[in-house]
């Protein structure tokens, strides 16, 4: 039975695993002293209740395919009642524990989505159990090892226990830990590797296939790498020799294959021209043939090569984004392009917050929840949450910073959210229908507020109004920045400001009224009906108050 790596007398609710089968028992781990029942939802509907008399793991069953919210209602309380005592309430995000709710995912399809995480040291006293908790609690299927190998072309090397390039102690008995027991819980380790860096002990051995500048000199990151041309055949079988042998050795579920977003074009020792984009594809289908069966991420850093990359033989669209892309907006925009080129891969983005090396937590969390709200609501993931619970706020992800209890229960409750309503958020068949549905020439459907304009752009002082067709139903994502006087995504940012009441209508397809559910990650986290009446031609509904990111959804022929 999965256990955590510290005791804790504080009541939680922890999936086994980051995902399940649809032919597989689910199982929550209950921890504390809480009795009650375990309330399961899909999108809104109740669909399961389990008791729950002591601690341990509870088992839910088979569930078909989607994502489902899990509550504990403890014994002397109502569905909407309060938590067990030691817990927070659902709209808290103060407490280290979070609200006693979590979220499962049940997929027979587990690359069609990524919800990615990262591990960033390997000593032989490495926490483990510590890993695997939160890659369970934030249902991350998938977790990048960085700077586990030897040396960048030489990944083996260095035998059981060695420093890598930039002197950090890795043990490979680590390493086998961590990939085994991710595996376990429903999590792929994938391990670090640069597609064409070579260190200076071997450098000799491949100066030949150097990329080079005007002045001749080779391509470097920094004084101790040298880039070489990852088309060439000879690198190619040599980094997917050494690649496989990872896999056998360590058990590696795949590989997070980096770049460094330079250069774009260059020239070899021979003369000859080099596109990196066209390098980068090849090189990309000569790991597949090698690993045909293992999970492969490649890096578009700052959306270079996406164009040519998103739809090569990889599992996922992953862009490492840079300036000019630092607002909300240019955001949007990325996951966009990356989206329409993937052909249905999953799109994740690594949005590293700076913001929390510079800003309070507070402040630091508001940008977060915004940069989440932005990605999630447009069919993304982001690459920000790690180790034990930290965030990313350095490219060099050592450099990683210790969350907060406020940003672990941000990122608990967000990503339950994610993982619950999965179907809504991250369908690849998703269509923004803004235009066609929203205005003065459609007047179909709006929502509007009395304190605020609503916006179909990501314009400061505003509420930022998106409305995404999924499979028939209208998805409206209410985005609130009302007290933002910008929209860095990677800035101190103001808590939400209040727009007031906010009134959908929307125009009716006949004699029955519209069904409208709504949902909150900053409140109950489920979708809940609200009454809808009447109005001429239209259908009308007061909205619950607009916090960061409210989700509606609209079934125009009614209740389904």
């Amino acid at each position: 039975m999965p256990t955590s790596s510290v005791p804790s007398a504080a009541p939680d609710l922890l999936p086994t695993k980051a995902r399940y089968a649809a032919d597989e028992p689910v199982l929550v781990e209950v921890r504390g002293d809480v009795t009650g029942e375990l309330q399961v939802h899909h999108l809104g509907e109740l669909v399961r209740t389990v008791p729950v008399t002591a601690a341990g793991v509870v088992d839910l069953g088979v569930l078909p395919e989607g994502g489902y919210g899990v509550r504990l209602v403890p014994s002397s309380d109502g569905p909407d009642g309060p938590v067990a005592s030691g817990a927070s309430d659902a709209s808290s995000d103060a407490s280290p524990a979070g609200p006693l709710r979590t979220a499962v995912l049940v997929t027979d399809h587990p690359r069609a989505r990524m919800r990615y995480g990262f591990v960033a040291s390997y000593g032989q006293d490495k926490d483990v159990a510590g890993v695997v908790d939160l890659a369970r609690r934030l249902h991350l299927d998938a977790v990048q090892l960085y700077d586990w190998a030897y040396r960048h072309a030489d990944l083996l090397g260095g035998g059981p226990e060695y420093q890598d390039a930039l002197g950090q102690t890795i043990s490979l008995t680590t390493v086998r830990r961590l990939a085994a027991a991710l595996a376990d819980a429903g999590s792929d380790a994938l391990g670090y590797a640069a597609v064409y860096a070579v260190g200076r002990d071997e450098w000799a051995s491949w100066a030949h296939r150097a990329m080079l500048r005007t002045d001749g000199e080779p391509w470097t990151l920094g004084d101790f790498l040298w880039l070489v041309d990852p088309a060439a055949r000879d690198w190619q079988e040599h980094l997917v020799g050494d690649l496989q042998g990872a896999v056998r050795d360590l058990g590696l579920a795949g590989f997070h294959l980096d770049q460094y977003g330079f250069p774009r074009r260059a020239q070899l020792v021979d003369g000859a021209p080099v596109d990196l984009a066209r390098s980068f594809r090849a090189f990309l289908e000569a790991v597949r043939a090698g690993l045909p069966e293992q999970r492969l991420v490649f890096n578009n850093v700052n959306d270079f090569p996406t164009w040519a990359t998103a739809d090569a033989p990889q599992d996922a669209v992953y862009i490492e984004v840079w300036p000019p892309h630092t607002t909300l907006a240019s955001l949007a925009e990325v996951v966009t392009r990356a989206r329409a080129a993937g052909a249905g891969r999953p799109v994740v983005i690594a949005a590293y917050q700076h913001v929390y090396s510079t800003a309070p937590a507070a402040e630091a969390d508001q940008a977060t929840a915004l940069t989440m709200a932005t990605l999630f609501s447009h069919g993304a993931t982001q690459l920000l949450a790690g180790e034990t619970g930290h965030v990313l706020v350095d490219p060099y992800y050592v450099r990683h910073h210790a969350a907060e209890p406020s940003t672990l229960a941000l990122l608990h409750r967000w990503y339950d959210f994610l993982a619950e309503h999965d179907e809504l958020l991250l369908a690849p068949q998703a269509a923004d229908v803004t235009g066609a549905w929203v205005g003065a020439y459609n007047e179909a459907l709006d929502v509007t507020y009395p304190e605020a304009v609503t916006s179909s752009d990501a314009v400061a002082g505003t509420v930022w109004r998106r409305v995404v067709d999924v499979d028939g139903r209208l998805v409206i994502h209410l985005v609130n920045l009302v007290a933002q006087p910008d929209t860095e995504w990677d800035a101190p940012h103001q808590p939400p400001g209040d727009p007031g009441a906010g009134v959908l209508r929307v125009r009716r397809a006949g004699s029955a009224l519209p069904s409208v559910l709504v949902a909150d990650p900053d409140g109950t986290g489920r979708l809940t009906p609200v009454p809808v009446v009447p109005d001429g031609e239209y259908a009308a509904a007061t909205l619950p108050p607009l916090a960061t990111w409210q989700l509606v959804v609209v079934d125009v022929d009614g209740a389904r």
